[in-house]
């Protein structure tokens, strides 16, 4: 669904009569927010980013006065396509995101709906506090989204749902009322009694059955025997009843200490049956998880998962408490009642990796079979939890029954369970087939006295599915009170009362392939270029801003959803569509993609797989192919060939690129003026390996890239001087080869193609390992070179010679690195060192050797010919100072060690610090 221009344009000018300051109805803009974490594709009329309460009042008058819908929206990570709509679009994460007040004698937070969960926490912690529910998307996800759609997460069960932890909200209802929930006296309000009193017996029977039952409104709250607590009653709404202006909420002691236990299972279901027995010692959290998650983690994340305990199936129990006495107790009872296969007692680094891996379950379950990609739709089921290994059992046959598949996670210990399903979308009789399991899988959870969603709202897939759930007395009070508050029906409408059906509006059943004429073979998509961004599924995990990670850097620097991950997906997904976003040249493609930095984090942090580096390229490729480039696309993205001329002459090049001249060749060049040009080095590292005696030992092939050739020579003669003292014989390439590194970064994959077959051909039909030295091209022959040359022998084989330094020097015998003790190192790998390649090797090296570290999670800026190119210095900047920057000047006697050429030019630029690569500390620490 996509409202028209026209419209869209009417609604702007009114809202800004009104007095709106910050809303946007671009192209580009509109395409960003046409999908949340759901299959639902609506593109908005306009989104609005209020600065104030006021301006929410005033957006819900104009709308109200136009008929135009209003959708409120926290961090976009809805599944149930609750944060979607055709109208304006409220995003309130940029500006209505602070927490006002902490009170530790009440034990509540005075917060905005903006507010991220996890900013919250860390305002909380101080005082011994948190709030207690805490879904798996906690690092991006605000409470204005938690209320919207009564978040749960893994620990619910300990603390409870949103519902049980909100004191007080103040709102605008669809009328423009504005409420406060302890006000009763409002009129709203009022009729709201009246409306409770004349239907008592529905709610007392069919309401508040179980912990987990989300589905609907939850009237039970408004009875008077439960004291009519609208504030309760008020979440899981969804934003259909009244727009969150701000909310007092309940914060709850953090517990002393915690153990987890992971028990293991012979399948899901048998991993259910086991939950009732676990109950009654008091766990904080029972979550389930799948072998087959874990399996993804092992085959595209470097196999980094803690030991598990027999099984294919796991629940994961966490006991908190003050007393550890106590707790180990409670453990002992669980293992006694649990009935597993086997068990292991987990904690520190273990137990937050094993969490990591449940909390990225969404992305990974769909993930699943590459082939056959898992969805949301049926996402969030829940029954009583003595229920919950046979509806399991029922469900699993459901989906065999229909030649479909899933992975089940969750909340086993409330009875809920996740799961991602490969529905056959992309087909004609795929919407069929979606829409008639959501009806038979309805019936068999209401068969089990269950909700059709535990924790994310019905929204657009399950509004359509209620009355098989609630009789229709039910659904006659939810009407009734959607007009009490909203009898316009301009709050989020489609969902809960009047839904659309649930098989509208879904997005990958309006996309077109896209196969031909293109760059890479995306032989992991199918070759189909809108299989591969169709790969974002929306949980928003590059929007996350604090250190962890590093995706997504220029969302990080800029907080605009613009520049994170998923906003770039949703525009190439409208690309894909067709009807909104007309072309590769289209300028929404080129705005959306302008500011990533190709540093790969999303290849392995998006736990999708979302590659935007490749897309980017691909996206240039096609919207320069034959036609004229920017002028750093010659500049840069050749920046090889000039290199080799300028070895010809490279004190004169130098003088000339730091004289008065320099500041018209940045120009002509598309370099930023304020970017310094680094220097040729007098002598290149061939010329000097020329020179050398080789030495014998295990024979290995020193990769000479650019960087290391032309501008630190210095590395690689550091590299060979370790790598012969380890008892390596190190030869290099006959000829001069190149990765095509630049080239595929400025989309220029034709000739990058040609370069890199070359490459591969020359490499290929030996078994010496190869070592690389510059993060960047080592990866392309690990990463790139298969989606440029497709999975080819020749391919495959070079790749699994590539290595890098570190990973060169752990198989060396009897080898030991030199004693650094007492060395500190500030470390920053290489962004596509971190995606691509695995720091592991060199972080076991150095504490082998005795460096303290400090290693940085984000990227340094540059990311090779990004920084360097006019109109994006000042990100530039901004990325370093997420990370490096701060670090390097709180520590300014460490050695800076970093092995991309990029990151050291950027330190040198922007900290004057040398960075140092391995080698060379390595080096260095024999000499000393």
């Amino acid at each position: 669904m996509t409202t028209s221009t026209d419209a869209s344009t009417a609604v702007v000018a009114a809202l800004r009569r009104a007095g709106v300051t910050e809303l946007d109805d671009s192209h580009r803009r509109r395409a960003e927010y046409s999908g949340d974490a759901s299959l639902y594709r609506m593109v908005p009329a306009a989104v609005v980013f209020p600065h104030h309460a006021d301006e929410i009042a005033a957006v819900v008058d104009t709308c109200r006065s136009l008929g135009t819908p209003v959708t409120a929206r926290g961090a976009g990570t809805s599944i149930a396509g609750n944060a979607v709509g055709a109208g304006v679009v409220l995003d309130f994460s940029r500006h209505l995101n602070k927490v006002h007040e902490i009170d530790r004698e009440s034990a509540t937070a005075l917060v905005d709906p903006g507010v991220v969960l996890d900013d919250l926490q860390r305002a909380a912690a101080p005082h011994g506090l948190r709030f207690g529910p805490d879904p798996s998307t906690h690092s991006r996800c605000t409470i204005g989204g938690m209320i919207g759609n009564n978040a749960c997460g893994s620990r619910a069960l300990g603390y409870g749902r949103t519902a049980d932890n909100v004191v007080d909200l103040d709102l605008v209802a669809g009328t423009g009322e504005l409420l406060r929930t302890t006000d009763t006296s409002a009129a709203a309000l009022t009729a709201l009694r009246e409306v409770v009193q004349a239907r008592l017996g529905v709610i007392r029977t069919e309401f508040g059955r179980f912990g987990r039952q989300v589905s609907g409104y939850s009237l039970e709250h408004l009875l008077p025997e439960r004291g009519f607590d609208v504030a309760k009653a008020l979440v899981g709404t969804e934003g259909t009843l009244g727009v969150l202006r701000r909310a007092r909420v309940r914060l709850v002691s953090a517990p002393a200490r915690t153990s987890l236990v992971v028990l293991g299972y012979p399948d899901m279901p048998s991993a259910a049956d086991a939950v009732p027995a676990l109950l009654p010692f008091n766990p904080v959290a029972v979550e389930g998880l799948d072998a087959r998650i874990v399996d993804v983690v092992r085959r595209g994340r470097g196999g980094s998962v803690p030991d598990l305990p027999r099984g294919t199936g796991w629940l994961f129990v966490e006991l908190g408490g003050e007393d550890p006495a106590e707790i180990a107790g409670r453990v002992e009872g669980v293992l006694a009642a649990a009935g597993a296969l086997d068990s292991r007692i987990v904690s520190g680094a273990e137990a937050a990796a094993l969490w990591k891996i449940r909390e990225d379950g969404a992305g990974l379950a769909a993930r699943v079979d590459p082939a056959r990609p898992g969805h949301a739709g049926w996402e969030d089921a829940a029954v009583p939890p003595e229920h919950l290994g046979a509806y399991l059992r029922e469900f699993e046959a459901l989906l065999a029954d229909r030649g479909l598949s899933g992975v089940p996670y969750g909340h086993f210990g409330d009875g809920c369970v996740h799961i991602r399903i490969d529905f056959p979308l992309g087909v004609p009789r795929g919407r069929r087939v979606f829409r008639e399991f959501l009806v038979d899988a309805a019936k068999l959870v209401a068969g089990y006295g269950g909700s059709m969603s535990g924790e994310h709202g019905d929204g657009r897939a399950r509004g359509e599915l209620l009355p098989l759930m609630y009789s229709p007395d039910a659904m006659d009070a939810f009407a009734a009170v959607k007009n009490v508050f909203d009898p316009a029906d301009i709050l989020n409408p489609g969902v809960i009362v009047r839904p659309r059906p649930a098989d509208e509006d879904l997005r990958e059943v309006s996309a077109r392939p896209l196969t031909r004429d293109l760059g890479f073979t995306f032989h992991q998509d199918g070759g189909d270029f809108s299989a591969a961004v169709h790969r974002c599924t929306g949980v928003g995990k590059c929007r996350v801003t604090a250190p962890g990670g590093t995706m997504c850097p220029s969302y990080r620097a800029t907080r605009d959803e613009k520049d994170s991950t998923r906003g770039r997906s949703r525009v190439l997904q409208e690309l894909a569509n067709g009807s909104f976003v007309t072309g590769w040249r289209d300028d929404a493609v080129h705005e959306v993609l302008d500011l990533c930095l190709s540093c790969k984090a999303c290849s392995s942090e998006c736990p999708t797989g979302v590659d935007m580096a490749t897309y980017k390229a691909e996206a240039l490729h096609q919207r320069y192919r034959r036609r004229p480039r920017p002028a750093a696309h010659y500049s840069l993205g050749w920046l090889p060939r000039w290199a080799r001329l300028a070895s010809r002459m490279p004190k004169l090049v130098n003088r000339a690129m730091s004289g008065p001249l320099a500041k018209f060749g940045k120009r002509l060049a598309g370099v930023d003026h304020r970017r310094e040009l680094p220097t040729f080095a007098d002598q290149t590292f061939r010329q000097w390996f020329a020179g050398h005696t080789r030495a014998a030992g295990s024979p290995v092939l020193l990769w000479v890239d650019t960087f290391t050739d032309h501008f630190t020579p210095q590395v690689g003669i550091a590299a060979v001087k370790v790598l012969e003292e380890a008892g390596f014989s190190v030869s290099i390439p006959d000829r001069k080869l190149c990765c095509g590194l630049t080239w595929v970064s400025t989309g220029q994959l034709d000739t990058a193609r040609r370069i890199l077959r070359r490459s591969v051909t020359a490499l290929a039909g030996s078994d010496l390992p190869i070592v690389g030295l510059e993060p960047s091209c080592t990866a392309v022959f690990r990463s790139d070179a298969a989606e440029l040359l497709g999975p080819t022998r020749e391919v495959s084989e070079v790749a699994g010679r590539v290595r890098t330094l570190a990973e060169v020097l752990a198989t060396a015998e009897g080898w030991t690195p030199p004693d650094l003790s007492g060395e500190t190192a500030v470390v920053q790998p290489h962004c596509h060192q971190r995606a691509v390649l695995g720091f592991s090797p060199d972080r076991a090296l150095l504490e082998k050797a005795g460096v303290e570290m400090n290693v940085l999670d984000g990227c340094c800026g540059l990311a090779g010919n990004f920084g360097a190119e006019r109109g994006h210095y000042d990100v530039s900047v901004a990325v370093a100072e997420n990370d490096l920057l701060p670090a390097v000047r709180a520590d300014g006697a460490a050695t800076v060690l970093t092995d991309g050429f990029s990151c050291r030019t950027q330190l040198d630029q922007l900290a004057r610090r040398q960075g140092t690569h391995l080698a060379e500390l390595l080096a260095r620490g024999r000499r000393e």
